[in-house]
């Protein structure tokens, strides 16, 4: 009897153990982040972000007043072939760092960012190279909303 039961208790014990690891790692993978498109507002300055949510982990961030046409653009990546609009740095301040910074302005009607609006694709430069980052069908909502917002309501 001893023979059988020993086994299978161990092999209770080996389940319950692997059962646990499995519970405990999809928990891990549930608290990583994904990378998204999001847009919020502070004021009257609207905001659209591609990061992760509620993070500082932002690739490129693009704030704009109502009604303004032009965007301010901010992050560690850089936008592909934009037409920039240079301000000086005085008067802009990083908001992910707190300070001044070499701000970035571009038209909502340039052709990169039409892109982003039409197709839901920003072409982007990073240090690794070129790439796109992808909206999704949700994302493209938000994306309309912020250019809606910034301009006449179409890129």
């Amino acid at each position: 009897m001893l023979k059988t039961t020993i086994p299978a208790f161990a092999a209770l014990g080996l389940i319950a153990f692997a059962a646990q690891s499995q519970a405990t790692h999809a928990d891990d993978q549930a608290d990583v982040a994904t990378m998204g498109w999001h847009l919020s507002h502070e004021g009257s300055l609207a905001k659209l972000a591609y990061g992760v949510e509620n993070s500082d982990h932002l690739g490129v961030m693009m704030t704009c007043e109502r009604g303004a046409a032009l965007a301010t653009v901010y992050g560690d990546v850089q936008l592909a072939n934009p037409r920039l609009i240079r301000v000086p740095t005085a008067m802009a301040i990083d908001p992910l760092s707190g300070e001044l910074s070499d701000a970035k302005r571009i038209s909502v009607r340039d052709p990169a960012l039409q892109q982003l609006a039409l197709t839901g694709k920003l072409a982007v430069e990073t240090e690794a190279g070129g790439l796109s980052v992808l909206a999704s069908t949700a994302e493209r909502s938000l994306i309309g909303e912020f250019f809606a917002y910034c301009g006449s309501g179409r890129v």
